[in-house]
């Protein structure tokens, strides 16, 4: 398999992997403070992107 096609699968299933862990972490967070709702989904909507830079990096062979 190239490297492309591994960062591919790779982006995918850790996409998934992801939201699953999100949609976890969110249903302690439900019912707390607005404040914190509002931290918790700004960070995990954002957080993802770091990873996901690293990963089309290397996929591209940079």
């Amino acid at each position: 398999m190239s490297r492309a096609g591994l960062a591919a699968l790779i982006g995918v299933l850790g996409f998934l992997a992801y939201v699953a862990l999100v949609i976890v972490v969110a249903d302690a967070i439900i019912g707390t403070h607005w404040l914190v709702e509002l931290a918790y989904f700004a960070a995990a909507g954002v957080l993802w992107v770091f990873p996901a830079r690293a990963l089309l990096l290397w996929g591209a062979g940079r």
